[in-house]
């Protein structure tokens, strides 16, 4: 009765299904694990070239089934949501020429990538509507399972919740036969959503507490039926503030063998996976010791609700048979560990919120395109001490270097455990704390690149800052 009487006053502005809807819930509605788990597919190349493959993104308003029997209007890349997987080859070039077809401007970001200036998607380098522009990723990097997304200042936020996301994954030998692949390396990209009562997303800056549904390439709850061997995951958290927590249920447990930008130099075995925005982990699950039919749930231990806890259901089968033999391993040693070299230069990084003016700061200053924050000596190491002074609040942050993958060595001076060591490219930074990261701008590539709070509803809202890589 108190929900009924709060809604009273606005019936007559409101036509009767939107009436019952605020009252009784929403319009829609699905059964949990009622749907299989949409897993990507390459997307097919437009052109081969002697030197390159050549793939075209087109930018759009589309719509997508998030729920069932309901078309949510979405942004995207091809209509679809997420966008298109495009899985390059190391050392092999792609070009995607990307057309905007809508009306406000945006730019492509290659997460993670190793890419020449002019290819980086900075924020204020924007393709107008209308307008067409071609992106160059080399791909002279390790193997890594890497992300696109939109970078286009004051307004990555909105377009990147309303879908302009998608996988970008490099492979070399090394990952295609020495762990699960093909059908069994499945990409799970995690995103949570407003969704109003007739299906839409609900857009608000910094609506992270009503982002309460969680969706698994872009449905919420889906169901995978899994064969009895082993799987490789690869593990993406695209929400635009929300931190996850992943654990599996009946036992089952994570070998993680991959962070930010490639293989970690030995598997590591854990109960949990903690990701923020923008970072991924590669894990592998063996499903072998569950008999058929048992079910197992992907959960974030960290969810409020049902819909942003339970997020993924494993449906066990039988198999592998005869003739689909699991002859995936995981070897003891994945790549050799780095090496550390000796920083000859200290910076600090102090991120922090100016509540009078309703803006976010990176040491004190708000991001302004014509200043350049640091200047970097290419080939050099740099210590970075990243420090988080929003206790007043208990705003977290992340922070985000593009161009490059570095080490994180402590947090708060208790050194980190080895799966968020190497290779980082997103390091989060809980209010109050400091986190030193070793940083090796070892790219071939100079000119000036951002680095800024991976919570995109910060960095929309000048949490970001440049660096001019020289020779």
């Amino acid at each position: 009765m108190i929900k009924l009487g709060a809604v009273t006053g606005a019936v007559v502005a409101l036509p009767l299904e939107k009436v019952a809807a605020t009252v009784f819930g929403p319009s829609w509605s699905a059964a949990a694990f009622s749907r299989p788990l949409p897993v990507p597919t390459p997307m097919r190349p437009s052109r081969l070239r002697l030197d390159r493959d050549v793939y075209d993104l087109t930018v759009d308003k589309s719509t997508a089934e998030i729920v069932p029997g309901v078309r949510t209007p979405i942004l995207s890349y091809n209509g679809t949501f997420p966008g298109p997987m495009i899985v390059a080859r190391r050392n092999r070039t792609v070009q995607v020429n990307v057309h905007n077809r809508l009306a406000a401007d945006t730019a492509v970001h290659l997460h993670g990538g190793n890419t020449p200036q002019a290819s980086d998607g900075h924020p204020l380098d924007v393709i107008k509507p209308g307008a067409s522009r071609t992106y160059l990723y080399p791909n002279r990097q390790p193997a890594a399972t890497l992300w696109y997304h939109d970078h286009a200042h004051h307004m990555e936020a909105e377009q990147v919740y309303r879908g302009l996301s998608g996988l970008y994954i490099v492979e070399d030998a090394v990952s295609r036969f020495r762990l699960p692949s093909g059908k069994h390396d499945i990409p799970l990209m995690f995103r949570d959503v407003n969704l109003g009562v007739d299906g839409t997303m609900t857009w608000e800056l910094f609506g992270q507490p009503n982002r309460s549904t969680v969706l698994v390439n872009g449905v919420a709850q889906p169901h995978l039926t899994v064969q009895r061997r082993r799987y490789r995951l690869r593990l993406l958290n695209c929400s635009n503030e929300r931190s996850m927590r992943f654990t599996l249920g009946n036992g089952a447990s994570f070998l993680q063998v991959a962070s930010d930008g490639g293989f970690l130099p030995r598997p590591v075995s854990r109960t949990e996976v903690v990701l923020w925005p923008a970072e991924r982990a590669e894990v592998v699950v063996d499903f072998a010791p569950f008999k058929a039919g048992t079910q197992i749930m992907l959960e974030n231990a960290d969810g409020e609700v049902d819909t942003a806890k339970q997020l993924l259901r494993f449906d066990v089968a039988e198999g592998p048979g005869l003739f689909n033999a699991d002859t995936s391993y995981v070897p003891a040693t994945l790549v050799p560990a780095p090496a550390d070299r000796k920083p000859t230069v200290t910076r600090k990084v102090v991120l922090s919120f100016d509540a009078a003016n309703g803006v976010f700061l990176i040491n004190g200053k708000q991001f302004d395109p014509e200043r350049v924050d640091f200047t970097v000596k290419r080939g050099s190491t740099e210590l970075w001490e990243i420090t988080n002074t929003d206790t007043q609040f208990q705003i977290p942050h992340s922070l985000h270097l593009h161009l490059i993958q570095f080490k994180v060595l402590d947090r708060d001076g208790v050194k980190v455990p080895e799966w968020e060591t190497y290779p980082k490219d997103t390091v989060r930074v809980l209010p109050g704390s400091t986190v030193r990261i070793l940083a090796t701008f070892d790219s071939e590539y100079t000119g000036v690149y951002p680095f800024h709070c991976h919570f995109v509803d910060h960095s929309s809202v000048a949490m970001m800052a440049q660096m001019r890589i020289v020779p």
